[in-house]
């Protein structure tokens, strides 16, 4: 016996039928079953790459029902899979079904060897290059761009300006929407960088002023009424890694001096101690608020403000970045249905351009909910204008401020190739096809305009 693990599973009731079968595919390692039970055993049991198998299995062989549970239960078991369903010539309906529910391709009966041979070696090809591509994205080790998901032109300078910042000390202050995503890009700027202590985040405006102190700096058995053992605070939890103050806007003026202090001398003091404490943890700030308006107003130490703002990012909101809203429309309909273990739903037209219409004042955060929703209340397999609760797009006149034919077609070319890769979730067939154009001169558009794939 071939010590390789089996990379294909054929799944036939029929035992003559199924001895061909393997026989034709002899080149590959394969396991063989005849009912939904034993084939869900053996796909636990070697995790094939590639499944072929027909819909009609016992205890009901002129019916499809028991082939679409294994179907759904193998997609459920492992979603990257390639699973051929072979089908009766007339059979278009229930291949159609298939594809939907996630089959890779389908192969009308009687199945020609060499063609399903092919199909096979596709899927194997398909299915190794999924991989390899998953192995090296788990391999990435302090890259923002791999965790932030964009191809808006904004966010890629953003993205870079997190890169340099990571491996260096310097304090980060995030200034953006709510919804924008501030704190994935702490976590990211953390991540990114050599620290090996913890992150850690903390909600200024969520903790009532009395407790934020003892919260943010920790505090001394018996340093007031309650304080019946020692506690360590976020600060000094943070010690070696990152501590996030979100909404630091709302931050008390005397807590305000406190903070600058530390920030200053790198030293803490827990309530009712008297000894100082080192503590080496970067610290990123990150609000919705116009600071310097608040400086103006006397509600913001201005001396605070120079000593957070050392590196300023300013994020986008996501009405402003090109393709972004429907590319993550995708990207959070993949992960709530396989939350939900649902078959994978699809954005109707009519949705993908109401995304594209809609404001969302809420952000990445109303997008991410209206998704949820979506992924649970839908009843197709495609997501409508209605299950998003948004209402019919309606068409934008173009901006005439700018009249350089330059930039003007530049940026309508930016924004259309933007918009059909993120249509087309990536697809660069289905894009230049969307486009009017041959793939290679969607490549060569990407490449003169840095888009990447």
């Amino acid at each position: 016996m071939s010590a390789q693990p089996p990379s294909l599973m054929i799944v036939e009731d029929d035992l003559a039928l199924q001895k061909q079968l393997k026989w034709s595919m002899d080149r590959f390692e394969s396991v063989t079953a005849d009912d939904l039970a034993s084939a869900v055993l053996q796909f636990r049991r070697h995790k094939p790459a590639v499944v072929t198998m027909d819909l009609g299995l016992p205890p009901d062989q002129d019916s499809v029902s028991e082939g679409f549970k294994l179907l759904e239960k193998l997609i459920e078991l492992e979603p990257a899979t390639k699973v051929i369903v072979l089908t009766g010539q007339n059979d278009q309906n229930n291949a159609l079904r298939a594809i939907r529910l996630g089959a890779y391709d389908f192969l009308a009966k009687p199945v020609d060897p060499d063609m399903l041979v092919l199909t096979v070696e596709r899927a194997l090809r398909l299915h190794e290059l999924q991989q390899e591509n998953q192995r090296l994205l788990d391999q990435q080790d302090g890259e923002p761009a791999g965790k932030l998901l964009t191809r808006d032109p904004q966010m890629l300078r953003l993205c870079r300006t997190i890169e340099r910042v990571a491996s260096s000390d310097a304090t980060v202050l995030l200034l953006g929407e709510s919804g924008t995503g501030k704190e994935v890009l702490a976590q990211t700027l953390h991540d990114a960088s050599k620290r090996k202590g913890r992150f850690v985040a903390i909600n200024c405006a969520a903790i009532p002023e009395a407790l934020l102190e003892s919260e943010l700096f920790g505090y001394e058995r018996g340093a007031f009424t309650g304080a019946t053992k020692t506690t360590v605070g976020k600060i000094e939890t943070a010690n070696g890694g990152t501590l996030m103050l979100d909404e630091i806007g709302d931050l008390p003026m005397p807590l305000q001096a406190k903070l600058l202090r530390f920030l200053q001398e790198r030293n803490i003091e827990r309530l009712g101690g008297r000894q100082e404490i080192a503590v080496d943890v970067r610290i990123v700030g990150a609000t919705h608020q116009d600071l310097k308006a608040k400086i103006a107003q006397g509600l913001f130490r201005e001396d605070l403000y120079y000593r957070l703002a050392e590196i300023v990012v300013d994020i986008p909101p996501l009405r402003d970045r090109i393709g972004d809203a429907v590319l993550l429309s995708h990207a959070f309909l993949r992960r709530f249905c396989a939350e939900q273990r649902r078959s994978i739903l699809r954005l109707s037209d009519e949705a993908i351009r109401s995304v594209e219409a809609h404001r969302w004042p809420g952000n990445v955060r109303e997008l991410q909910n209206l998704m949820k929703r979506a992924s649970i209340m839908a009843d197709g397999d495609r997501i409508t204008p209605e299950d998003l609760g948004l209402p019919s797009p309606e068409t934008t006149p173009a901006d005439q401020n700018d009249l350089d034919l330059r930039t003007v077609r530049e940026r309508a070319e930016r924004q259309a190739v933007v918009a059909a890769l993120a249509r087309t979730d990536g697809n660069i067939a289905k894009a230049s096809d969307l486009l009017g154009v041959s793939r290679p001169t969607l490549y060569d558009l990407m490449n003169r305009l840095g888009i990447k794939t």
